[in-house]
């Protein structure tokens, strides 16, 4: 993809996430929270960021595919071969409990797959950017570009997998949704493993875990959508891993008819 348009989500990314923390820090805020069709809850936080990251990405060839965004026939979208897919505001339910694990999600998908992803961390000031052919990268204490270039950004970033590492076998699984599916696959793990540790995350900070190497594997056995994965999913493709059906054969694919995802496993390629 080009660098300005990975400059362009990056800063879009920011910007939205500048806007989500002003209202997360507000003392007067009550985030307004609404219910959407399937009952889970929209903020003022989430319009906000939608409405930052549209205005950016208007800008560039490609059309938007938002959480937030109206719905758009398959008809329409069916005809869109490269596309952004994103979600203003990932883990809305860990922004109301206050417990800063939400991130801004922005992924250009061409051909059905993420091949560039931005996710931003306001609370920690973490961004991950990746890219299939420039890799993936974690960018500490950051909250607006400025003049950097891409080149001067990769520079100042840890490229994925990091070499920090873990012991034992590391599962990383949803703050919010725990199944009972879930739970086997970590009794299973601790049948195959001699040392396994289950950590629980919310929003798309898990993937960026398993994309770090701190995870080794993200079970995921309920219902997500593809504006929750595909930024992720680009992050943890260029870093060197996949995200599979549970068939851990067959990679999620995107802009499809139906926009829910199946269930899916997330983890790093074996090297044989």
């Amino acid at each position: 993809m080009e660098p300005q348009y990975i400059l362009t989500a990056i800063d879009a990314a920011l910007v939205a996430g500048g806007e989500i923390l002003a209202i997360y820090n507000d003392p007067a805020s009550d985030f307004q929270v609404e219910r959407k069709a399937d009952n889970s809850p929209l903020t003022i936080a989430d319009r906000a960021a939608h409405e930052v990251i549209s205005r950016a990405l208007a800008g560039t060839p490609y059309p938007v595919l938002s959480e937030e965004g109206k719905s758009i026939p398959y008809e329409e979208r069916s005809r869109w071969d490269s596309l952004w897919i994103v979600d203003p505001l990932d883990g809305t339910k860990e922004f109301i409990k206050r417990n800063g694990e939400f991130t801004v999600n922005i992924a250009w998908v061409s051909g059905s797959v993420p091949r560039m992803g931005v996710i931003y961390v306001p609370v920690k000031r973490i961004l991950y950017f990746a890219d299939e052919d420039l890799g993936a990268y974690k960018l500490e204490d950051i909250t607006l570009r400025g003049h950097a270039t891409l080149k001067e950004l990769m520079a100042r970033a840890v490229k994925l997998p990091s070499d920090k590492g873990h012991e034992g076998y590391v599962v990383v699984a949803s703050r919010s949704h725990l199944t009972q599916e879930t739970e086997q696959f970590v009794a299973e793990a601790r049948a195959n493993h001699r040392k396994v540790e289950m950590i629980s995350k919310g929003s798309s900070i898990k993937m960026c875990l398993v994309a770090e190497g701190l995870a080794d594997v993200y079970p995921r056995f309920a219902p997500t959508m593809e504006w929750d994965t595909a930024a992720g999913h680009a992050i943890v493709r260029a870093a060197g891993g996949e995200i599979y059906r549970t068939d851990a054969a067959t990679p999620l694919r995107y802009n499809k008819e139906d926009l829910l995802n199946p269930w899916f496993i997330v983890e790093m390629r074996n090297e044989e």
